[in-house]
Order: C-alpha cells, then structure tokens, then sequence
C-alpha cells in the first residue's frame, strides 16, 4: 500500500487592519493586511517618523501592544515629536537600540539566519523586546542604521529577511522606515509585502508640496498615482487623489432661476443642477457680480453654497457685494453660505479636491463657486495637470447634482484677449463677458456661446451693474463686432441709462 502524502496545514486567512493615516486606509482600499512587514521609504522631512506613530497610537487606541525600536533617534526625541502634535507615547513601549556599542561600525554586529548558531547583539535585543511585549504593531526606525552595520549588501540583506520571517513567527504587522540613503537599493522592495513612499517636494515660492506613492502592494487593489498629503499638527492627513466615477447619486437636472429674467432668458432657462458653467471675460467686467447674483437666488431658495475666493480678501467680497445690493451675511449667519478665502502658494491640489468633498459630502453643499481659476492653475505643477484635475472636479460635482460656477479671467480688455488655460470644453455651459466701446464709454456685454442642456439665446446683450446687482439690457442688434470691443453702429438699439452712471 502506498502512503498519503501528509496534508499540507490550512494557510491562516488574512485580515485588514487600519492605519491610523486620515485617507491611506482609503487608498488601500481597506488598510493593511495584517502581519506583514511594509517598507515607508522618504528622505528627512517627509513624516516617516510620524506615520510611524499614527500607525502605533491607532492600534493602541484599539487594544493593541506596539513596540516603537528606534537606531536613529532616542526616546526623548520621539516624545518631543509626538508632543508637537498633542500625542502621548506612553501606551506604547520604545526600544532604543541608538547605543554607542550597536552604532560602532567595528563592531560584528548582525542578524542571522535563524540556523545560524550566533546572533549579534542588535538582533538579540530586538527578539528579546519583541517577546516580552508581544506587540501587535511594530515600527523599526530606520533601516539605514542597519545597512550601514551589515558592511556588506548580502549581509544586510540576510538581516532584513531574518527579521521579516522573525516578525512574521510572531504575528506582528511592521513598518520599516528608511530614508532613501541609498537610492539604488532595491533589496527592500524585493522583500517587503508592501511599499509605501513619501516624497517632498520644494517649490520656488509657497508651501513646499508633499505626496505619496504606493509603489507596491501585494494581495491588495489599491488605488494607484501620486495622492497630496499635508504634515502639519496632530499628525499627517492624506488626500485620496479623485476618481469621479467612484462617487455619484441620484437625482433629477432640474433648471433653476439666476434671480435675473434677463439671464434666464439667455440661458434658456436658467442653472440646471448637475452642471457648471464658465464665466469668462477681462478683470473687472462683472464675473463675480454675475455668479453672486445667481447663488443669492440659490440661497433664498434655502440651497447650501460654498464659495472658494483666491483672488479677493474676504472684506473686499463682502462690501462689493453690499454696494450692489447683495447681502450675503444674513445667509453667513444662517449657515447656507461659506465663503472660504484660499491661499494658492499655501494649497495642495489634493487639499482643494477634498475640501471640494467635505463641502458637499458632509455639508450638503448645492451650489458651488471657484473664484478663480486663473489662480487655482497657480498652485498646480502644469497646465496639464489643471486639465485633468478639473475633468475628475467637475464630473464629481456633476454627477453629485451640484450646480458649479467656475470664474477664468482674461488678459487685455478691448480687442483680442488671452487666457491662461482654455477649459471651454470641460464646461457644460460657457457665459462670455466683454467690453465695448460706445459714445465715448465703455460698456459690458455679455452672452451665451455654449450650453448642453438647454436651448439658450444667440443674442449679444449689454449689461449693467447697479444697486440692483445685474441688469440685462436689449439685444445689441445696431452694432456688429461688439466682442471685438469696438463694434461698428448700424442701427438703433439705445444703450442703458444706468449704464452711463456705472461705466
């Protein structure tokens, strides 16, 4: 009779755990698998030590022993950096290994194979702390104090792999950190179950800009590209770069008034929800008055707004808009209105698709305005960049049923005009504002060039800004050239009296 092969033993189902990291759990899909050992790699300055201990204070906070081992900095250190964010360490247990014998470069320090007869002093305190506390999470800070007392790669690499099957004996989940000092090393990436890493990048002017990279991750559907994240106190937060096709509810386009017949009328209607429409025209011709004008009439319907101002102070806005008869501070009181100034040279791109999210996902927000973006393309590396940024923007907003304003500003006032980025085609709806010239004045037209969901007016119409807000005038149908700014007069379309008073 022959014998049965001995049946293999079930292999262990694997698990999730968080870690600890606002938007890293969200980019995982879910967290970390459990017991493994992860690579977070990142020159100085990057928050490897800080996501270190979110990661530790998170498990913590769950019931969780974690052991913090430190080659790079003493315990003193690490408080003082977890005081600057409001943390306390003392739940967990910290093991400095940063000991004038374990840092000698003479000395035969290793860690071997588990068949070898010896280990070195370094690995036989890590297995000894390691045993005692039984920790669930462990950080080891950093890897570059190991390599440089391996003296040699196949050294330094048996160290490492001794260590990944020691940790995984004892079913613990570890994050390695290791500052890049040796950037064509790849042995770690090999070895690790996971590669998380952190890039800091320096701007000529404003905030230096941070990102992150999941460069592997095996067993896990993560979700791909570079993603902004900000470290600042109470640790670092992690912008989930926007996928619009993830998010989306259901609802019904409904059109909706400007609070302007006039307006209407050229839009063939009004705004309809789940749709943006860019206003574009010169510096001063009357954007922004436009686009108050028809989120007031949003808010005293009882919608939720929130304006985004990049390129006026918030007391300049407000008095602007009280001079013409928009009173937007009782809807402030109220609640309905946010009105939130932004510093481009302070914003990462990640940071305003977020706060984009929060306005809608958990204020409720309805209507929302960029102002403008001629100085959001300031805060973003390139061009193209903008372009998709805005794509994925404007396809969340839409398909949240969100009525979007975006405000471009052009360069020159009379005859050709220039824009920084074109993003027409990106719009569902495109209003166009200019200057004109005419019996000596100047004057403001405006029109609508393009709209996808309704049927709007072809006519060039002048417009006035007064104490009502807006006015829309006649169609221009004496003049030719009007968006060239000098139009030739062939006809007798009067201009607007209030006109004359606010030119």
């Amino acid at each position: 009779m022959s014998e049965s092969s001995p049946s293999l033993p079930a292999r262990k189902r694997s698990h999730r755990i968080s870690t600890g990291v606002p938007g890293l759990d969200d980019i995982l899909g879910g967290g970390l698998t459990a017991e493994r050992v992860y690579l977070v790699e990142g020159t100085p300055g990057t928050g490897k030590t800080t996501l270190g201990m979110q990661f530790l204070l998170d498990g913590a906070a769950r019931g969780e022993a974690g052991l913090y081992i430190t080659l790079s900095e003493t315990a003193d250190e690490l408080r003082a950096v977890a005081d600057s964010h409001g943390w306390s360490l003392d739940a967990l247990a910290i093991f400095e290994l940063a000991s004038d014998d374990a840092l000698d470069p003479d000395a035969q320090q290793s860690v071997l194979h588990p068949a070898e007869i010896e280990l070195g002093e370094t690995a036989r305190g890590v297995m000894e702390q390691v045993n005692k506390i039984r920790p669930a999470r462990v950080v080891f800070d950093s890897l570059s104090e190991m390599r440089l007392l391996a003296q040699n790669p196949l050294r330094y690499r048996r160290q490492i792999l001794a260590l990944k099957q020691f940790f995984a004996s004892r079913a613990c989940t570890v994050l390695m950190l290791d500052d890049k000092t040796s950037q064509s090393d790849q042995h770690l990436h090999s070895i690790a179950h996971g590669v998380i890493c952190l890039e800091q990048l320096a701007k000529e002017f404003g905030k230096e800009r941070r990102r992150v990279n999941i460069m592997k991750m095996r067993g896990i559907a993560f979700r791909g590209g570079y993603h902004d994240y900000v470290l600042d106190t109470g640790g670092i937060r992690i912008f989930p770069r926007l996928v619009a096709a993830e998010h989306g509810v259901e609802f019904n386009p409904v059109i909706r008034s400007t609070g302007s017949p006039g307006l209407d009328a050229l839009l063939g209607g009004g705004l309809v929800s789940g749709t943006n429409t860019l206003f574009v025209g010169p510096s001063g011709v009357g954007k922004t008055t436009v686009v108050v004008r028809c989120m007031l009439t949003a808010l005293d319907r009882g919608e939720k707004a929130s304006y985004y101002l990049f390129d006026e102070g918030l007391g300049t806005f407000f008095a602007r808009a009280a001079s013409l008869g928009l009173d937007l501070r009782r809807h402030m009181v109220s609640g309905l209105l946010t009105v939130r100034h932004v510093d481009p040279a302070e914003l990462a791109p990640g940071q305003f698709a977020q706060m984009l999210r929060d306005a809608v996902e958990t204020d409720g927000a309805t209507f929302i305005a960029i102002d403008s973006l001629n100085a959001y393309l300031q805060a973003m590396p390139g061009e193209q960049f903008l372009i998709l940024q805005m794509h994925e923007l404007l396809a969340y907003l839409n398909l949240n049923g969100v009525t979007t304003a975006l405000i471009l500003g052009e360069h020159g006032l009379i005859g050709e005009v220039i824009r920084d980025v074109d993003l027409s085609y990106l719009s569902d709806s495109t209003m166009l504002l200019r200057y004109f010239e005419s019996g000596g004045k100047l004057r403001r037209a405006i029109t609508v060039s393009k709209s996808r969901m309704t049927s709007h007016a072809l006519t060039i119409h002048e417009l006035s800004l007064g104490a009502g807000g807006i006015d829309i005038g006649e169609a221009l149908e004496g003049f030719e050239g009007v968006l060239t700014g000098l139009p030739t007069y062939r006809g007798t379309t009067p201009m607007m009296a209030a006109s004359d008073a606010n030119s």
